[in-house]
């Protein structure tokens, strides 16, 4: 390897000068995408992929422990657990590094079980974290021995630049947007200038067993996954992606969008695609011109975006969607209240009046709304919760098929209104690794039933219940089984509580969901 440790702190790499004569060892590098769902319905590993572009395909082997829980299907991918899957590739052949995304909640708990014990097996091999976590967290990374490196934000250059000084030697230094530890001491190198989508390769597909991300639900009966940009122009105080992207976007072009979604069609039979990119709406233009290319696709389609830009686009735009098969479009309705949307920075023209407008154009164009809600905001979250709730039926007295997702808010480490109003309140993020593994903490990443200073668990019981009564009296178009008897008698039972406003403690609806388990929004996969 290029690379030895140091006798001083085992967890520190230092170049040793390249043999200017020698050829680059038949090393390989490891990307590991931990396990973070136990969906039968697998996420393709985007960001992977994306790394893995920027690499030859000889040096490089995809490891998914998603996939280690399911049998074989036909791919190179074997079942079982995936750190042994690592251990032997790396006594089969020399590992120039062990590179692992990492996204906080369930896989970050993966992340680090799996870390430690890759880490006693080869104690000398760098282990590299990047992904929304460590780009987020360096510092908490960075204080556990298993982790010897970050690359923070986009990371196709950076990593790609990494490979190249762990296998020919070179200065960490030098490589923009790392973050590694140096004699004991944690060094952040400088932030890396943004790289346009268009300039970066085009993901290798191949390198995975990309057949088996195929799945079925309410979009088609084989559904692809794409991510068309980077980033976000806004600086929304409750969102990770602010910090990561310095509030820019970057976007792949119509055409090689257009590219991506004819090798799906033709290579694995999609009949549907989802992006899922952060903002995929952002540009009309861009929008536009996709539309009219792949219309001649066929396929369904789904993405997200926010409410004021779509309800900035023309009619013609909107039509040109639905023809090209925009099915649903995610957006974050985030509050029914005008001044808790100020507080979240928001920008544009959000407002709640807005989501209503978006709920009946959509309505008008047969494309069904998913709005998301993050509840019980400081430093009242119980006021906050109780008004979005109210709000929440209204948004369905409008659109019936709307889709509703509650999320429970929790910071980021943004200074703004609401990071600023949490911390007075004495909220703290964990300083290590093990600590952000105990307790709520894996479940605060998810938004899902946290404790935190400003909401205490009743309010916490009472969205819940609102949510058992909502789903039930409103069933979720995308579950393909409630048709017929199921869909009226999940109705029928929950009128009553939906029509008077009484959630509390809905146990004949927990009943119905043990004798036919009927899919709620938050479970449909998209």
């Amino acid at each position: 390897m290029a690379f030895r440790a140091n006798t001083n702190d085992a967890s520190v790499f230092h170049a040793r000068t390249p043999n200017p004569e020698s050829r680059i060892p038949a090393n390989v590098i490891i990307l590991y995408n931990p396990r973070s769902t136990p969906s039968r319905k697998k996420p393709l590993p985007m960001s992977l992929l994306a790394v893995a572009s920027m690499l030859d395909r000889d040096t490089y082997t995809i490891i998914d422990g998603n996939l280690m829980d399911l049998p074989p299907k036909g791919g190179s991918h074997e079942s079982g657990d995936p750190v042994d899957t690592i251990v032997r590739i790396g006594r089969e052949r020399p590992l120039t590094a062990i590179a692992v995304t990492v996204m906080p909640g369930p896989q970050l708990v993966r992340a680090v079980a799996d870390c430690q014990r890759l880490k006693q097996v080869f104690p000398s091999v760098p282990m590299i974290w990047g992904g929304y976590f460590p780009s987020q967290h360096a510092d908490a990374c960075l204080r556990a021995p298993y982790v010897d490196i970050c690359v923070r934000s986009q990371g196709e250059q950076t990593f790609r630049e990494l490979a190249d000084v762990l296998s020919r030697g070179g200065a960490l230094s030098g490589i923009a947007g790392l973050s590694y530890r140096e004699n004991g001491r944690i060094t952040h190198n400088p932030p890396r200038p943004l790289t346009p989508v268009d300039s970066l390769p085009e993901w290798p597909y191949e390198s995975v067993p990309t057949h088996r991300y195929i799945n079925a639900h309410y979009l088609g009966q084989r559904v692809g996954a794409h991510h068309s940009s980077f980033g976000c122009p806004f600086a929304c105080n409750f969102c990770a992606v602010v910090s990561v992207s310095s509030q820019r976007w970057l976007a792949e072009s119509p055409a090689r969008m257009e590219r991506v979604v004819s090798r799906f069609c033709r290579e694995y039979g999609a009949d549907a695609m989802e992006f899922h990119d952060m903002d995929f709406f952002v540009s009309e233009a861009r929008t536009e011109e996709f539309a009219d290319r792949i219309a001649k696709h066929g396929i369904r389609w789904w993405a997200l975006g926010r409410v004021d830009e779509l309800m900035r686009y023309r009619l013609a735009t909107w039509e040109k969607m639905r023809r090209s098969g925009l099915k649903m479009v995610f957006a974050g309705a985030e509050s029914g209240s005008d001044a808790i949307l100020a507080r979240m920075n928001k920008g544009g023209q959000a407002s709640a009046s807005l989501t209503l407008e978006l709920a009946r154009r959509a309505r008008e164009f047969g494309i069904v709304p998913e709005f998301s809600f993050v509840l019980g905001n400081p430093p009242d979250g119980i006021a906050d919760a109780e008004r979005t709730l109210r709000f929440v039926r209204t948004v369905k007295a409008v659109n019936p098929d709307a889709e509703i997702i509650l999320y429970t808010y929790t910071p980021v480490p943004l200074d703004g209104t609401l990071y600023d109003s949490a911390r007075a309140l004495g909220f703290r993020f964990p300083e290590t690794l093990d600590d952000w593994t105990r307790g709520d903490w894996p479940a605060f990443a998810l938004r899902r039933d946290i404790s935190v200073p400003w909401l205490d668990r009743e309010v916490r019981r009472r969205v819940h219940d609102f949510e058992s009564v909502l789903n039930a009296y409103y069933p979720t178009v995308t579950d393909l089984r409630l048709q017929g008897w199921r869909r009226g008698l999940l109705q029928a039972v929950s009128g009553w509580r939906y029509r008077t406003g009484t959630y509390a403690y809905p146990i004949e609806l927990r009943l119905l969901q043990r004798v036919f388990r009927y899919q709620r929004p938050e479970t449909t996969g998209f």
